[in-house]
């Protein structure tokens, strides 16, 4: 197994192909905007545990929502037509960070979501780079999700539930807006069941990557978190 240390040089990655099994490509720099935006535009981020050095990934395959694939069950439907929820996006990032960082997930002990990780996001959300979307029940903040975009793609990181519904309503409210406004797809990175519901599918890292290189650089999609503010 051959895993790459990073060096000074914000940009410089090893081709991702060149990563693990498991996904496991690189080790080590630090979680600049600019070392981050370089890595999401070649399909690697970064996940690691407290205590560990940064550690970054590509995993083969890739789970994937593309356009055209969203599934909303029948029972979500019923539950988006009630207006249960008012989603918005970008009013509560740092809130939505330390929710899904706090929030219990069956079989894992502890969170990924390092005092590190936080602060890198939370300056990605500064550049306009980050965005959160929340669902809301009055003034109570009951879900949400957070991620990247770039170009006509959105790196999605992590989601949370305070409510039954809320989490699932907020991303696929999301994804609806991104779909309708040019997006070509939404990375969910890993295959979880929750998220092969609404149509997520694993590719190959290879057919990945090539859809990425030309989404990357494909119309913004910064106008969906626009309309999303107000909820």
């Amino acid at each position: 197994m051959t895993v790459f240390l990073l060096g000074d040089d914000e940009e410089a990655f090893p081709p991702p192909e060149a990563a693990d099994r498991s996904g496991l490509l690189a080790v080590g720099g630090t979680l600049t905007p600019r070392r981050l935006v370089a890595a999401y535009h070649r399909g690697i981020f970064p996940w690691y545990a407290p205590g560990q050095p940064v550690l970054w990934h590509s995993p083969d395959p890739r789970f994937v929502l593309p356009a055209g694939k969203l599934h909303l069950p029948r029972s979500l439907r019923r539950t988006l037509r009630r207006g249960a929820f008012v989603v918005r996006a970008d009013s509560a990032f740092g809130r939505v960070l330390q929710a899904c960082a706090e929030t219990p997930r069956p079989g894992q002990d502890g969170t990924w979501i390092t005092p590190e990780m936080r602060t890198a996001y939370e300056a990605l959300h500064r550049l306009g780079i980050a965005h959160s979307v929340e669902a809301w029940q009055g003034p109570e903040l009951v879900g949400g999700l957070y991620g990247v975009a770039l170009g006509s793609v959105f790196f999605g990181e992590s989601m949370f539930s305070h409510a039954p519904d809320a989490s699932k309503v907020a991303f696929v409210t999301l994804a609806g807006a991104l779909f309708a406004a040019g997006c070509r797809l939404i990375d969910c990175q890993v295959e979880t069941e929750h998220l092969a519901r609404f149509g997520a599918e694993p590719w190959p890292r290879r057919r990945f990557l090539a859809e990425l290189a030309g989404a990357v650089e494909g119309p913004s999609l910064e106008g969906v978190f626009q309309t999303l503010q107000a909820g």
